[in-house]
């Protein structure tokens, strides 16, 4: 129904981006991590090169059981990022070097048991029995020494304790390893070898766990009352000073907090993103030591790098403003990459220059105009940004529509380093985030509709640590799912706090409970159980007008609050032509810094009559379901057919889709740029 809306000019405060609550590190994972090819492929020669000398006796057993233990040492910065999923975009290459690594670091458990395992230590830091590494961090001082050597054997309690929780491929692949491990420590004493056994493996071995105890897990945490929900930027510390010798003996985990603020990060880039955001976190009084153990308030570390002059320079801060009146004009963005998705999609990363960089900054759940020639029209279209707004990338996802001008030349004509026209980001579909919160997210999306979804979905689940986050995604069967691959990192790397519930209309193999469509019976025994409406803090929903707008009564009918279901759609509805009821009006607009005054033809809607005065205004979907159009009523009246894009608090603050809205009374004034 059509709501007749009387604005005044009101200046409204820029809404804080969701990010701000945790600045932008500016790093992202490489397709792969040279770094860690590097030191891994050093780390196995050194442990080969000291086990062919403990054999021939070539060297002192001191002298083999230092070098083992420093392979063993470096080999596990090469499984801790892998367990973050840091040494590539590819998900098979971090298991890989986490299981070969592993294997030298602690053959006790399974790499996806140490990953499940070390990501509740993130997730609980500090936090008693909870977090697993709380065996060394908190432990009485004059204990340490004695649980330093012994920092894998809690993990073994800790894994019993959540056995039911693995998956069963993981519970066995640990309990086979602890039983081949047993049985090869059985055979060599058995057979008089143990000693070659101790000397080759259990001696070092003991020695790098000692010293990563001491180093990973005593040193970054200890007397910090802080754990990760009530204060993520104290649960750890980073550790300044002598910096030429501990950044490359300590493999960079002397800025262990930018670890735990940001774990995606490879180890090498942990000071880069520090450099990158120091005001940023210092006005957030982080937890900072010296090398020699004094702990400096933020102005005392200030003072401290006056005197000291360690660091070297530091990078400008990056602290985009979000104001919803960004100039509504387009940019030239080179394409970096296209990547296939399934095989009718693509993912398409852009290229943005230096100077854009602020411009381009993003929310998660927002979008983009992208707007290209294709042989003699001028075709624009609107697509969200699917990558996590915590990141440094801009990426798009478009899946072909059979006759779709715009996707079929995207899926098969543009290339790297093709330009295509962006008008900065827009929409407000996702949430605000704040890192102490520990709210429950459920996230409704069919097929394409993921990608909003996607970029909520990441940038939550990095902000808001002590967050619960349930996917319900539709498709028609596993080869058409978008980010399948994505989505099953994502659940593995925060399990406990990501469920992604696959439901599929047309795959004979897939559980009958979750085959067809997400449709109410299938929402109603989920209200029913697991996912009551009331015990949710927010809902997204993305797909077709129909779908979206059905599930979205149902859950306010059983009990969710209107404003907590956000909606985004494929696409509106285009305003009807009306003349009846309107009249013509004179329009004022704001436009690109210049003001327009145009004759709007009784029926038209304002961005009609915007555009027939060949005005640049911004549009793209022109069903109401974008934004894009967006505007302020600074003056006069107008009514607006329908909405899917504006929050009810945008609507009441005087923002209209200038696509669905038509003037009321004999003059409407219409700012862009508010």
């Amino acid at each position: 129904m059509a709501t007749s809306i009387e604005v005044t000019s009101i200046e409204v405060p820029a809404r804080r981006g969701a990010h701000h609550a945790l600045p932008d590190p500016g790093e992202r994972v490489p397709t792969l991590s040279w770094p860690i090819v590097g030191i891994f492929g050093g780390a196995i020669a050194l442990f080969a090169a000291s086990t062919v000398a403990a054999l021939t006796d070539a060297l002192a057993a001191p002298v083999t059981i230092t070098l083992s233990a420093t392979a063993i040492f470096v080999l596990f910065t090469v499984l801790h990022d892998a367990s973050h999923y840091s040494i590539s975009t590819h998900r098979w290459v971090n298991l890989a070097f986490g299981r070969i690594a592993m294997f030298f670091v602690s053959p006790l458990i399974s790499f996806k048991s140490f990953a499940f395992i070390h990501i509740e230590h993130h997730r609980n830091t500090n936090d008693g029995g909870s977090d697993p590494d709380h065996f060394i961090s908190g432990s009485p001082l004059w204990q340490a020494p004695f649980r330093f050597g012994l920092m894998d054997f809690p993990y073994l309690s800790f894994i019993v304790r959540n056995v039911r929780r693995r998956p069963r491929a993981e519970v066995v692949e640990t309990s086979l390893l602890l039983a081949v491990s047993a049985s090869v420590i059985l055979g060599c004493a058995m057979s008089g070898h143990l000693w070659t056994l101790a000397l080759v493996y259990l001696i070092p071995e003991r020695v790098a766990m000692f010293v990563l105890a001491w180093w990973f897990d005593w040193l970054p945490h200890h007397d910090l009352e802080d754990t990760q929900q009530e204060n993520r930027y104290r649960a750890t510390r980073n550790r300044v000073g002598a910096e030429w010798v501990l950044t490359p003996l300590l493999l960079s985990q002397n800025y262990h907090l930018i670890h735990h603020l940001h774990p995606s990060i490879p180890f090498y880039r942990y000071v880069a993103a520090w450099q990158r955001n120091e005001e940023d976190y210092l006005d957030r009084d982080v937890a900072i030591g010296t090398a020699f153990g004094q702990q400096l308030a933020p102005d005392e570390y200030r003072e401290w790098k006056r005197l000291n002059g360690k660091l070297g320079p530091i990078l400008p801060v990056r602290r985009p403003a979000r104001h919803p009146g960004r100039a509504k004009k387009f940019h030239t963005i080179p394409v970096a990459s296209i990547d296939k998705v399934t095989d009718e999609s693509v993912l398409i990363h852009f290229d943005v220059p230096d100077d854009l960089r602020h411009t381009f900054s993003f929310e998660p759940g927002q979008h983009v105009t992208v707007r290209t020639r294709i042989g003699e029209e001028d075709v624009r279209r609107n697509y969200s940004i699917c990558s996590s707004a915590v990141s440094d990338t801009l990426a798009i996802a478009i899946k072909h529509v059979p006759g779709g001008t715009f996707s079929s030349f995207a899926v098969g004509q543009l290339r790297p380093g093709d330009t295509l026209e962006l008008m900065a980001p827009s929409g407000s579909f996702g949430p605000q985030l704040n890192p102490l919160a520990e709210k429950r997210y459920v996230a409704i999306a069919a097929g394409s509709g993921i990608t909003p979804i996607l970029s909520i979905l990441q940038t939550t689940l990095a902000v808001e640590t002590a967050c619960q986050f349930t996917l319900i995604y539709g498709n028609r069967d596993a080869d058409s799912t978008m980010f399948r691959e994505e989505l099953n990192d994502l659940e593995e790397r925060y399990a406990g706090q990501l469920e992604v519930i696959h439901v599929r209309s047309r795959d004979s193999r897939h559980p009958p409970l979750l085959s067809g469509h997400v449709d109410e019976t299938k929402l109603n025994r989920w209200l029913d159980a697991e996912l009551p409406a009331s015990s949710v803090d927010d809902w997204f929903l993305c797909g077709p007008v129909e779908m979206v707008t059905g599930i979205r009564k149902l859950i306010i009918e059983r009990g969710a609050e209107a404003n907590r279901v956000h909606v985004e759609l494929f696409q509106g509805n285009r305003a009807p032509n009306l003349v009846e009821g309107f009249t013509s009006a004179g329009v004022t607009l704001c436009l690109s810094g210049r003001r327009h005054e145009v004759d709007l033809t009784a029926g038209d809607t304002i961005l009609e009559s915007a555009l027939k005065a060949g005005l640049d205004a911004p549009y793209a979907c022109l069903g109401g379901a974008c934004g894009t159009c967006k505007a302020k009523v600074t003056g006069g009246s107008v009514v607006m057919e329908q909405n899917f894009a504006l929050s009810q608090a945008d609507v009441t603050d005087g923002y209209i889709l200038t696509c669905q809205s038509r003037p009321t009374t004999p003059t409407v004034a219409v700012d862009y740029e508010r």
